[in-house]
């Protein structure tokens, strides 16, 4: 991307300890309020970038620029960056609106500055009925947005987000994902989310990178590292990926277990390179007696049906692969007589449809 667009630019940041490398030669530029997400596996290095960009760990080797200057050097209280841990880490015993006005005390605000701005983002956050409320008269989604009021308060040019929604169940991290993206925009400030959480990621951010190893395997938009991976990994990453190993037989065609499969690829053309093709679940057609116009056919037995409300898993084993092929069937289509445990389908897909991944 154009640097030019660029608020925060790491370029080949590092970080060792000991002979280890957490952090290898990142490089990253992130654009004006845009949510943006580290995302990988634990151990990945992600929460140590993050670290970096605080300023409560120091680069190793490399340079981290806010707004063209390098703030490496800098400690963490004198970045106009954000910092908010998983644990909220709330005053008991102060009020909601106490909590979220102590920093701009602790800058010796004038006190009417302080009241405006606690007033605007007790707007924004939509916590004004609850700003006479102390932490434990509060749910846990509520105590989620003070945390977040708290930090959008002080105006910081980023704000960094550590596992924000680790600590909520399933329905409240939903909403409270929504919300997040919300506050993101209505503030105008970026974002700069930590997960390992795959889905959190897709629903929340502009852009995306995944790390592993301590390296950026790949980034760019959700759509584009859902519809078009670039590894083995991030497919299997992002997602649930159906993997057929095989090799190129053809400029746009590609051997599996003998079964000739159209592909279409702007890769180059190395006849008998190891590839593997990538179909998502959803990609796969479930086809009638009466056949298909689909470019790949293939016929399995259902080993496996799980059940998700919204949808239904069939896990087929074919002649393509060692493990089952995943199809996705909207519940609305799914009858539990044509699929069975045991029952022969036959299935299908577009070659626009799959992907072939070099690595």
């Amino acid at each position: 991307m154009n640097n030019s667009s660029a608020v925060l630019i790491l370029d080949k940041v590092s970080k060792s300890y000991g002979n280890g490398l957490a952090v290898n030669e990142v490089s990253l530029s992130i654009r004006e309020n845009e949510f943006f997400a580290l995302l990988g596996p634990s151990g990945c290095g992600k929460t140590t970038l993050l670290r970096m960009l605080a300023g409560f760990e120091t680069p190793s080797a490399g340079c981290i620029y806010l707004d063209g200057n390098d703030i490496s050097p800098l400690p963490a209280n004198k970045r106009p960056l954000n910092l908010m841990f998983q644990s909220y880490a709330l005053f008991p015993n102060m009020t909601v609106r106490k909590n979220i006005a102590y920093g701009l005390e602790m800058e010796r605000l004038p006190e009417a500055e302080i009241r405006r701005r606690v007033d605007d983002v007790l707007s924004t956050a939509q916590l004004g009925e609850l700003a006479e409320r102390k932490p434990d008269q509060l749910s846990g989604g509520q105590r989620q947005r003070v945390a977040l009021a708290r930090a959008l308060v002080k105006r910081p040019r980023v704000l960094l987000l550590d596992e924000p929604l680790g600590a909520l169940d399933k329905k409240l991290r939903e909403k409270m994902q929504l919300e997040l993206k919300r506050l993101q925009h209505e503030s105008g400030i970026t974002f700069i989310i930590v997960t390992h959480d795959q889905e959190e990621a897709l629903v929340m951010s502009d852009r995306m990178a995944v790390l592993d190893g301590g390296k950026v395997c790949q980034c760019g938009s959700p759509t584009e590292l859902y519809e078009n991976p670039n590894s083995r990994f991030v497919a299997n990453f992002i997602g649930v990926s159906n993997l057929l190993e095989g090799v190129r037989s053809g400029p746009n065609s590609v051997r599996v277990s003998g079964q000739e499969l159209r592909v279409e690829t702007d890769a180059p053309l190395i006849t008998a390179q190891p590839v593997a093709v990538v179909v998502r679940p959803e990609r796969l057609q479930v086809l009638t007696e009466q056949g298909s116009d689909c470019d790949n056919q293939v016929t399995g037995t259902i080993v496996e049906v799980a059940y998700h409300g919204l949808d239904t898993n069939l896990h087929v084993e074919t002649a393509l692969s060692d493990k089952p092929l995943i199809v996705r069937v909207p519940s609305s289509q799914f009858e539990f007589a044509h699929f069975a445990i045991d029952t022969t389908i036959r299935l299908g897909w577009q070659a626009r449809h799959a992907r072939v991944l070099t690595r």
